[in-house]
């Protein structure tokens, strides 16, 4: 059987590069020959993800990039798919979907696939939006990993909603969590970037502290903006209730010390913070954006806010503090949608049948 090609452009890992750690071995277990071109800058974390992968048992080709739009890189690319030769070629997020459906055209590969994993302000610019929508005609066929997020692009980018595929992320059941600890402990977890909406927390985490000032918030990630959160918690005159934890990998623990998970992101393609806190049976705070409508179902399995309100966000957040056992029973609810809805076993179902229906001679 010829192999099914992923393409992603790796620079650490986060909720894509966690999704490709459990689909791509699963794959493999099922029979499918799937391996991973990464694109990479040299970074750390992408060679973190590179050994993780291989310890997995997923072959990988790295391949450098010196620029975002890099020739050599792209002739490189073109040689190693032609001598692969796949069967598909399933591109995930911008870099990958720019080289590789371009690539993947360039060589005659028959089947070619788009995966979109999220939000991101550049999307908004109409010459993005064409060059997107432009190298997404070459795919054959678009993937969104959540209806907020085929939502968002049809909205934004002008694609048609009804033509994306839709494939969840998916999680493995961990070990029974340990008791709810109540307490004022918030965390947030996600990279350090303006669209997860990092500023407003802070922002909202000040006025929730007012009223309840034992309220301490841990932040776990890494990102260009960790400078500017330090100065606004100063300014806010916060900062001796807030930890900056860094890259924290596995999160599990960290969620579990929590009594709140706050996710106060301005956009999110699906939200793989949301559903390790759900699986961990700790309450989520999050917008009412994207993925994050898919998973959280407010008031049942934790509560949604308005995307950008920071007044409703620390409403919200005293709310949950001063009602622990509601606050408990949330978490609880969370994990079994997580487990039930979000079962790792129908993520990859569920891609296993969009394989068999786009390549019906294929065996696994």
């Amino acid at each position: 059987m010829r192999p099914i090609v992923h393409l992603q452009k790796v620079a650490g890992i986060a909720g894509s590069e966690v999704y490709l750690l459990s689909l791509l071995p699963a794959l493999r277990e099922r029979g499918w020959d799937v391996r991973l071109v990464m694109l990479h800058e040299r970074e750390p974390g992408a060679q973190e993800f590179a050994r993780a992968l291989d310890a997995r048992g997923v072959p990988i080709v790295p391949i450098p990039l010196a620029a975002d739009v890099d020739a050599v890189a792209f002739a490189r690319l073109v040689r190693r798919i032609a001598q692969l030769r796949p069967q598909a070629l399933h591109t995930h997020l911008v870099h990958a979907d720019f080289y590789g459906q371009l690539a993947g055209a360039l060589v005659g590969v028959p089947v070619r696939i788009s995966m979109k994993h999220g939000f991101n302000e550049f999307r908004e610019l109409g010459s993005f939006a064409f060059a997107d929508r432009l190298v997404a005609s070459l795919a054959h066929v678009n993937v969104a990993i959540s209806r907020g997020l085929a939502e968002y692009l049809a909205e934004v980018e002008g694609f048609d909603e009804s033509r994306f595929e839709i494939v969840h992320y998916g999680i493995a059941a961990g070990a029974e969590p340990a008791p709810y600890p109540g307490g004022a402990r918030l965390i947030c977890v996600g990279r350090l970037i303006p669209i997860k909406g990092h500023l407003l927390l802070l922002r909202a985490f000040a006025q929730a502290r007012a009223e309840v000032p034992e309220l301490t918030l841990d932040i776990a990630g890494w990102g260009p903006l960790e400078p500017a959160l330090r100065a606004l918690a100063k300014e806010l005159r916060v900062e001796d209730g807030i930890r900056f934890l860094g890259p924290v990998v596995p999160v599990q623990p960290a969620v579990e010390e929590a009594a709140i998970v706050v996710l106060p992101s301005l956009g999110e393609g699906f939200g793989m913070a949301a559903l390790e806190a759900m699986e961990r049976a700790r309450p989520v705070i999050a917008s009412g954006v994207g993925g994050l409508i898919d998973q959280i179902r407010h008031g049942e399995t934790g509560l949604l806010v308005p995307p950008g309100d920071a007044e409703a966000l620390a409403a919200a957040i005293v709310e949950l503090v001063r009602d622990p056992e509601r606050a408990a029973e949330l978490g609880r609810a969370g994990r079994r949608r997580a487990l039930e809805r979000f079962a790792e076993e129908r993520s990859v179902d569920r891609m296993e049948l969009l394989y068999r229906s786009l390549l019906p001679d294929a065996r696994s």
